[in-house]
């Protein structure tokens, strides 16, 4: 029995049966036409297997939606349907847009910030870590995680996964058809991550197969048959984005010509218009490597880069137009690769620097485990002390303001805020006993002196007016927040 009322911004899913014969995945195509008053959507569906076809479809309108099916079957045709859709509940604010050059916005308009952590092959973990990596996301700060699609080969991830993406058979793939039990799994672990407030950064492609399993170097026509399928599957959830590949510069089977074409086809397939980046591997300004790719393209909708200078963010924000992430800038913990060995207060400093430049960063840990259990890659707990710190400086943004700024100020430290009502500086590694300030005229202002590290602070006693000094303690990690008063 369908659903006949659904949330706004959730799934309204048809089921049908029919046939099960040849390879329906490539045989069969079924769609739908969902339609309310004289707006129409047009929705992909998909076999599930077992004889099984579902539609999913995301209404953004409150409201009656009908809807008619096409097929190349006459099971699957002119099927028709309608529900009603109802107002979203409380923490339902539909999908994330990028707003302008430096910020995010649910649907409804609710700001979002993200404070994301990568997972790389969370989902191709043993059930029990998995399960532990879901309990863990529920205590930790992040608001978004980076997860592959296809497993990974890499260091510290040798492990095969107990189900793939495609059927597999002694080792050897099926190209032409899915593995439901897969899709199955990863539709769970989206719902999973909705219902925590989290969203999913899909990484659809990647370089870590290093000929094992092929997913790496598919023909084109692959590539095509498997952004509609994962399109058609999972883009009915609110919380996802599309992030084309991880390091897309180590795939050198692929040039910039098919990026573009799987970046359009990504926009054309979804109907909901889920956010779009592609994430570079090499130096981006070294000219032995592919340039990097070009981000004022309109299908690009957010820059997702990999560097280790954040003070880059003003740069890029002029170059690019467009909110930026930096979703790779090292990581937390221990190992000897270079990217993967940095202290807790260097990983929480890249955080408070970009946030305070304007831009965004993502965590990632990778503390070494007898089991290679490493959170960058498997998931499992957190063992580090960047995630504490970096839930302070969450809260600290919370209680700002909305869609802070960039401020050019003639301190010369890393500052956003609204002019005239709020101002956050970030010191980092500079550890002056004071600095004098030129607080907007004609008002009255409070000062908080923020230990970043320490995750306190302190209220100092009065109001500052015009030209003022401020003391700091003389340490590293301090942060001042100005608020004028009412």
């Amino acid at each position: 029995m369908q659903n006949k009322k659904i949330e706004q911004w959730s799934i309204y899913e048809v089921e049908f049966s029919g046939p099960s014969n040849g390879n329906p995945y490539m045989d069969i195509d079924v769609s739908a036409t969902f339609q309310k008053e004289d707006r129409k959507v047009n929705v992909r569906g998909f076999y599930d297997g077992e004889g099984t076809y579902r539609l999913r479809f995301m209404p953004d309108e409150t409201g009656v939606w009908t809807y008619i099916t096409s097929s190349n079957t006459p099971e699957l045709d002119g099927v028709e349907g309608s529900f009603e859709c109802t107002s979203a509940s409380k923490e339902n604010h539909g999908p994330v847009r990028a707003k302008d050059r430096f910020h995010f916005t649910y649907e409804d308009g609710t700001p979002y910030a993200p404070f994301g952590t990568t997972m790389y092959a969370w989902i191709h973990s043993s059930e029990d870590i998995q399960e532990q990596s879901l309990a863990t996301l529920a205590a930790a700060p992040f608001n978004k995680v980076r997860m592959c699609v296809m497993p990974k080969n890499y260091s510290y991830n040798a492990d095969g996964p107990d189900v793939y993406p495609f059927e597999e058979k002694d080792g050897t793939f099926d190209f032409t058809r899915f593995e439901p039990a897969f899709f199955k799994k990863l539709d769970s672990h989206l719902h999973s991550l909705q219902e925590m407030g989290i969203e999913a950064d899909l990484i659809l492609f990647h370089p870590y197969d290093k000929g094992r399993w092929g997913f790496d170097r598919m023909e084109p026509e692959t590539d095509d048959f498997y952004l509609r399928y994962i399109i058609a599957r999972v883009s009915a959830f609110r919380n996802v984005w599309w992030s084309l590949a991880n390091e897309y510069d180590f795939m050198r089977e692929k040039s910039m010509a098919d990026w573009d074409r799987l970046l359009l086809l990504t926009e054309a397939e979804d109907p909901y218009n889920h956010l779009r980046s592609i994430h570079n591997g090499t130096r981006m300004y070294d000219p032995s490597s592919l340039v990097l790719y070009d981000h004022t393209k309109p299908v690009i909708t957010h820059v997702s880069l990999q560097h280790w200078d954040v003070e880059l963010t003003q740069q890029l924000h002029q170059q690019f137009d467009k909110p930026l992430l930096f979703d790779e800038c090292g990581y937390e913990g221990n190992l000897p690769q270079r990217w993967g060995n940095l202290s807790p207060q260097e990983m929480t400093r890249r955080f408070w620097e970009l946030v305070t430049r304007g831009g965004y960063c993502t965590h990632g840990e990778t503390y070494l485990d007898s089991n290679d259990v490493i959170w960058w890659a498997k998931g499992g707990k957190l063992h580090g002390e960047s995630p504490e710190r970096i839930a302070f400086l969450r809260s600290i943004i919370d209680e700002a303001p909305a869609e802070l700024e960039p401020i050019v100020d003639k301190l010369g430290v890393p500052t956003i805020g609204k002019e005239n009502q709020y101002y956050l500086y970030y010191f980092g590694i500079h550890r002056a006993a004071y600095k004098d300030f030129e607080l907007p005229e004609g008002h009255s202002f409070k000062v908080d002196v923020i230990d970043t590290w320490g995750m306190t602070v302190q209220s100092l006693d009065g109001v500052y007016k015009g030209t003022c000094r401020i003391h700091l303690p003389g340490t590293e990690y301090q942060a001042i927040r100005i608020v004028k008063q009412t």
